[in-house]
């Protein structure tokens, strides 16, 4: 099997060496694994049965980047090939340092519905390791709190599919209303550099509403979850952290989300929650998580190759 793996996927200007570092250990698991690897560092596509890139694609497509990657996907497809793509791991929440490099890897596509996570035949192994490694362990759930945490993703990022984060939080207090009083913190995405300025008490739409707060810009999460009853996103890997540590969880996008199985969809529900088995659920993910170690000997290839049909 012969795998690409394209440099220039990353941008020009990126400052995260990870980045780079995973496509070069990508393709050394895959020579170590007995297969035919190459990183490629110049202009054009090269025919494979994998092109492997970092991060997907966006509406906005000025960057050459993203007109590479857009590129590589379009040819893979046309070919009935794969895509394998990495992006971040869903248990940052614990670490941001992400020492051992753990990320997530899937082929096609970044949404549950779309992609390929390699996850049918999870082995509790996996997420002992991770568990270890991370020093993460899932928390029973909590049965107290007053606060209803809103955990807002970054406006016009790909996971909001074009939805803006202010009308969908109104949207989603409006929906919360219906069955409770509770006071409600609005968090923005610590990523988002726009936040400050649409999430600014004197303009934005969401302002004057009763009982609703805005979190401070840069507010650990950890202090936002003090005193949390239940806690809402539309669909991205910042529900798992509140989730692992026994959180209500409710998503408005379930279908797109890793976390799908152990998420409430219905606020009708948001008094009384159900709870769901998360131990089968961290598994599961566990199985498309790999560190860089286990990139460069070839453990992350081995596992992923079984789902590539040629």
């Amino acid at each position: 099997m012969k795998v690409v793996s394209y440099l220039k996927s990353v941008p020009e200007k990126n400052t995260n060496l990870q980045k780079t570092e995973l496509l070069v250990k990508f393709i050394a698991g895959v020579n170590a694994a007995g297969d035919t690897g190459i990183v490629h560092n110049g202009p054009g596509i090269i025919q494979s049965d994998v092109g492997m890139i970092q991060g997907w694609v966006y509406a906005d497509l000025r960057t050459q980047h993203l007109q590479l990657r857009k590129q590589i996907i379009d040819t893979q497809q046309r070919s009935k090939k794969y895509v394998a793509t990495a992006d971040a791991n869903l248990f940052l929440y614990n670490d941001s340092t992400n020492p051992h490099g753990y990320l997530r890897y899937s082929f096609n596509g970044i949404f549950p519905q779309t992609g390929i996570y390699c996850d049918t035949n999870p082995n509790p192994a996996r997420w002992n390791q991770i568990s270890k490694d991370k020093n993460i362990k899932l928390e029973k759930y909590k049965s107290t709190g007053d606060n209803i945490l809103i955990m807002l993703q970054r406006n016009k990022g790909w996971s909001m599919k074009g939805l803006d984060v202010q009308q969908w939080a109104l949207s989603t207090i409006r929906k919360i209303r219906k069955y409770s009083d509770r006071p409600i913190l609005i968090r923005a995405h610590p990523g988002d550099k726009l936040a400050k300025k649409y999430l600014d008490p004197h303009t934005t739409i969401i302002r004057n509403i009763p009982k609703v707060y805005i979190s401070p810009i840069g507010t650990p999460l950890a202090h936002d979850l003090q005193n949390t009853w239940a806690v809402i996103n539309h669909n991205s890997s910042a529900i798992v952290g509140p989730l692992i540590k026994g959180y209500n969880c409710f998503t408005t996008d379930a279908e797109s989300s890793q976390c799908a199985e152990v998420v409430n969809t219905n606020f009708s529900m948001i008094e009384s929650p159900q709870q769901f088995d998360r131990q089968s659920w961290l598994e599961r993910i566990s199985m498309f998580h790999w560190k860089f170690s286990e990139l460069e000997d070839g453990t992350c290839w081995r596992h992923m190759r079984d789902y590539v049909r040629q």
